[in-house]
């Protein structure tokens, strides 16, 4: 007790510390509303301080920023929307409507996509104290609108005391939980367009019907059935005056929000039904008609008999049939049938009937009228009630005016058509005859006659009774034993007459279809002729050879037709066509058969002119033969004609063979075989080409159109030297059109063979390829295309030849120089020793290189002196100077190039330097020059022997005794080591050129420098 006091008390202290606090309240969220339609929000403020009257501003965070407040709307601030929110708000499409001073509502109307966010709903402050809440949120999402309704819009009329049923199919496909509410409404034309409610099934099942038909639902005159998912279904029975009008159904969604309070999301209706109650009339009105009111005996008569009267069907009536005032039969309330007189037999025979198909709807049908059954005719009605004892009372009784009906006496309106198959044959063919008659009941028999007008004739072919007899007449007896005589009655209105194997002298004439028609007694008889002419066989029959190009071309198709004529013979008799050949080398000959086509279609060849069976083509039509050679070939110039054969039909039944035949030959058509013109087009364009040493280049030879796909091509590669004279073109290789590569006699050596190369890259396109180009491919080169083609009788021919227009190709030479030492030397020596000036090399060498080396010398006067040059062959030239005798040239290494100056004496100081040319060798015999360089100085500086300044000392008498004694013996000794050099340098001379030989059969580059190198200079240029 002491708790529940407690807490009371706290309870009432913090009701106490909240009555003085600001609360503001938004409708609980989340809230789903359809897209379209309009939506409120409520807002309401309590606790505050200040005028009765409070403001309110709404905001909304959109879900792509929920961070960012937008302002939409206040209730004191007219620039407090946003702009995007400031068009909404000046069209109405958002606007607050004040409920009272502290309650809101927030109107938006056709809600959009763009409404979906997180709303906030402020109160500025009117308070002396900052205190409580002065805004709230809550989510609104904007949903598709899936509700759907359908009603099928009608115009109806009932009369008073009918049903009605209205369907309406309802649907949603909302993702949220919905409930649905189907209602009808009546809209009357005197209500001001107010539409007054017949009933509803709310959301939750319950039927609700509108004020006025509130005891109707009682009695069970109103319902609505649930079909399935879709199909809500109002019955109305009893229909009243009051339900005049337009009907229409309007479904409602329903969602209900988070407050549990149920809100309609959409609403649709459908298109209405027109309804027109028309007043209870029980008066019964009778209308008899006819299908016809003028009949041939024989024919159906139908009456019709029809109640007008409202709601005939919930109605006893009985009828009766009148024929001049009798009764004819009787049908009562149940259908019970009643016949009177005669009438009973022709009932039971078939011949009358007696139907009701509806309440208000009878029937009387005689089958073959008579002359008896004409007259006026009439129904009587009456309509029977029945008492709550079960006993029937007529009520009320009305007749129909009478309608007459006429019976004429029948005759026969037969119609007979007769036609042939053709009209125009050949003899032999077959003529069927067809009569056809319109669909009668009666029996017929038909007499086939055939009228010779040239004779004036007229015979009976055959006859046939209404029993299907038949007899021959007498001219045909033999002709139908053979089986060429055929009598048919396809069905029961067609007749067929069928004369195989036919005569020109005996068929041609005038043919009579007579038909007799049979009804009780009585007979009509119709005929109709048709005349036919049958052609002897071949009759005008004309062949004509006929061909579109008389010039054939080498190889190309061609075809000869063979046109028969007249169409009439083409299109009914069998041909044969047989081909005809003459060649043109035999001018007196005759014309022998290549190949024949039989009538059955079958080809048989000729024995002659074997080569054509391998490349014909035939074909036949019924006038047309076609005759298609496949490429021409010498052979098959000449003469064609073709031959035509008409054989006669005949009977199946008699004999399988054609026993008659026509025959008539064509006019001649010469074909002549003509070399074709040769299409071969090549590239004329002319070329240059600037080529450094080493480098590989490709020539094309480019061939544009060919005369024929499968050509076979010989290409032929030629090459004009540079030369101030022109000169004639060097054949360099040659192909034929079966690939099989020649070289020229300029180039057939292994050397040439293994530079100059032809090649195929494609069908049109052929390359001239040469490998590691120097200054000896100078020059102009072009190819020369030769086109063959395939005979069969004459082998490979050549059609065609042209040649291409000029590739220049130009040696460009390098800018580039050998690098020679350029430093400048001084050398000191003294009298009598050996000086070796050096030239050294310093770019690499090339295999191709050779060089020559040329020394100078520049006196103390400054003139300059040749002393030795050593050529790029290895050949040595020294000059005429004294100092020649005492140089000597030679190569340590390669690259490095030495000048001994042996014995100096003190005149041989100056400055030295060498020049150094470098050679290309092109071929074994070709070197060319490339470029020179000279090296750096070297200053010779020679200085004295010391003791020898007196000349007179060697004339001393020790030194003459000396020279006396010693020179003969060193003359001697330098006379016998001369000749033992000569001799050795001899020996390896004959070696040298035994080698050369060698090296120049084996086809190796050798140069004179290198067949020169003697064992001093022999590094010189390795």
């Amino acid at each position: 007790m002491v708790l529940i006091q407690c807490l009371t008390a706290v309870l009432l202290l913090l009701l106490d510390l909240c009555a003085g606090q600001r609360m503001v309240s938004i409708q609980k969220g989340r809230l789903y509303r359809a897209r379209s339609y309009h939506i409120t929000i409520w807002c309401n403020v309590s606790g505050y301080q200040g005028p009765s009257e409070q403001n309110f501003q709404w905001s909304i965070y959109l879900p792509s920023a929920p961070e960012k407040e937008i302002q939409i709307i206040s209730t004191n601030d007219n620039s407090f929307s946003f702009i995007r929110y400031t068009q909404p708000v000046k069209s109405g499409r958002i606007y607050i409507e004040r409920i009272q001073g502290d309650s809101v509502l927030l109107h938006i109307k056709e809600l959009q996509d763009q409404d979906a966010g997180e709303y906030e709903c402020s109160t500025p402050s009117t308070d002396s104290q900052y205190l409580g809440t002065y805004s709230a949120k809550m989510d609104l999402s904007v949903i598709p609108d899936m509700l759907s309704a359908a009603m099928k819009p009608q115009v109806l009329t009932r009369v008073q005391g009918d049903s009605l049923e209205l369907i309406c199919e309802v649907s949603t496909a909302t993702a949220q939980h919905t409930h649905l509410s189907v209602a009808w409404y009546l809209l009357k034309e005197d209500h001001n367009g107010q539409a007054q409610k017949i009933i509803s099934l709310s959301r939750d099942f319950v039927l609700i019907p509108g004020s006025l038909y509130t005891e109707r639902l009682s009695l069970g005159d109103i319902r609505v059935d649930k079909i399935g998912d879709k199909i809500y279904k109002l019955s109305i029975v009893n229909i009243q005056p009051l339900d005049q009008g337009e009907m229409y159904c309007e479904a409602v969604e329903w969602i209900q929000d988070p407050d549990e309070t149920w809100k309609d999301i959409a609403r649709k209706q459908t298109e209405r039904t027109s309804l027109t109650v028309r007043s209870l009339d029980k008066n019964i009105y009778v209308k008899i008609s006819a299908a016809e009111t003028s009949l041939v005996e024989g024919n159906v008569l139908q009456l019709s008999c029809t109640v007008e009267s409202q709601n005939t069907q919930y109605r006893w009536f009985q009828l009766a049939w009148l024929h001049r005032g009798m009764v004819v039969a009787s049908i009562d309330q149940y259908g019970a049938l009643t016949l009177q007189n005669n009438n009973q037999d022709r009932y039971s025979m078939g011949k009358l009937q007696v139907m009701k198909p509806t309440n208000d709807k009878y029937i009387l049908r005689i089958n073959e009228v008579e002359l008896s059954d004409k007259g006026p005719y009439s129904c009587e009605v009456s309509e029977i009630e029945k008492a709550p004892t079960g006993t029937f009372t007529r009520t009320q009784q009305s007749s129909s005016p009478g309608i007459d009906i006429h019976v004429k006496l029948r005759e026969s309106h037969l119609k007979l058509f007769l036609w042939v198959n053709e009209e125009h044959i050949i003899e032999g063919e077959a003529l069927i005859f067809h009569c056809n008659v319109s669909i009668t009941d009666n029996s017929l028999s038909v007499n086939w006659w055939h009228i010779q007008k040239a004779r004036d004739l007229t015979e009976l072919i055959v006859s046939m009774d209404q029993g299907g007899r038949l007899k021959i007449g007498t001219s045909y007896l033999e002709r139908g034993a053979h089986g060429d005589l055929r009598v048919e009655k396809v069905d029961a209105s067609t007749f067929i007459l069928a004369i195989y194997n036919t005569s020109a002298s005996s068929d041609t004439g005038l043919y009579r279809c007579e038909v007799s028609e049979w009804a009780k007694g009585r007979s009509w008889k119709h005929t109709q002729e048709i005349s036919t002419t049958v052609e002897p066989l071949g009759l005008n029959l004309k062949a004509v050879t006929i061909s579109r190009v008389a010039n054939v071309k080498l190889q190309e198709d061609f075809e000869l037709f063979c046109k028969v004529s007249p169409d009439h013979i083409t299109n009914k008799a069998p041909l044969s066509i047989t081909w005809q050949f003459r060649p043109s080398s035999d001018l007196v000959g005759s014309y022998q058969q290549v190949v024949r086509i039989t009538a059955e279609g079958t080809i048989e060849w000729g024995q002659a002119h074997l080569h054509l069976q391998k490349k014909i083509k035939i074909s036949k039509s019924s006038s047309l033969s076609r005759l298609l050679i496949h490429s021409a070939s010498w052979q098959d110039a000449g003469m064609y004609r073709c031959e035509v054969e008409a054989w006669r039909n005949s009977q199946q039944v008699r004999d399988s063979a054609l026993p008659d035949v026509a025959a008539v030959a064509s006019n001649s058509v010469e074909i002549k075989v003509t070399k074709p013109e040769s299409k071969l087009r090549v590239n004329m364009d002319a070329k240059s080409l600037e080529i450094s040493g080493n480098e590989d280049i490709e020539i094309e030879c480019k061939i544009i159109s060919l005369t024929k796909e499968n050509s076979q091509l010989g290409v032929m590669w030629y090459f004009v030297p540079l030369s101030v004279v022109p000169a004639a073109p060097q054949l360099i290789i040659r192909s034929n059109y079966s690939n099989i590569l020649e070289y020229g006699e300029a180039f057939d050596s292994l050397q040439q063979k293994s530079r100059f190369h032809s090649e195929k890259v494609s069908s049109h396109l052929y390359q001239l390829r040469i490998l590691s180009v120097n200054e000896d491919i100078s020059g102009g080169y072009y190819c020369i295309v030769q086109e063959w083609i395939w005979s069969l009788d004459s082998g490979w021919y050549e059609l065609g030849k042209m040649e291409s227009g000029r590739t220049m190709v130009h040696f460009k030479r390098s800018d580039y120089k050998p690098q020679i030492e350029k430093a400048n030397h001084s050398i000191t020596a003294t009298e009598n020793e050996d000086v070796t000036l050096k030239c050294i090399l310093q770019s690499p060498m090339q295999h191709t290189s050779r060089f020559s080396i040329s020394w100078f010398r520049v006196s103390l006067r400054n003139n300059t002196e040749p002393l030795v040059k050593m050529k790029h062959n290895g050949v040595i030239e020294y000059s005429t100077g004294k100092l020649a005798r005492r140089l000597h040239l030679h190569c340590p290494s390669v690259g490095d190039f030495r000048l001994t100056l042996q014995n100096v004496e003190l005149v041989d100081a100056g400055m030295f330097y060498c020049q150094v040319e470098e050679w290309h060798a092109i071929n074994c015999s070709t070197q060319v020059h490339y470029a020179a360089e000279p090296s750096g100085y070297s200053q010779l500086v020679v200085l004295p022997l010391a003791g020898l300044t007196n000349s007179t000392e060697i004339c001393t008498p020790s030194s003459l005794f000396h020279f006396i004694l010693l020179y003969p013996l060193v003359l001697l000794l330098i006379l016998v080591a001369v000749f033992l050099f000569l001799r050795f340098k001899n020996k390896k001379k004959q070696k040298l050129k035994l080698e050369k030989k060698q090296y120049i059969g084996e086809g190796i580059r050798m140069t004179p420098v290198q067949l020169k190198a003697s064992d001093e200079n022999s590094d010189c240029f390795q």
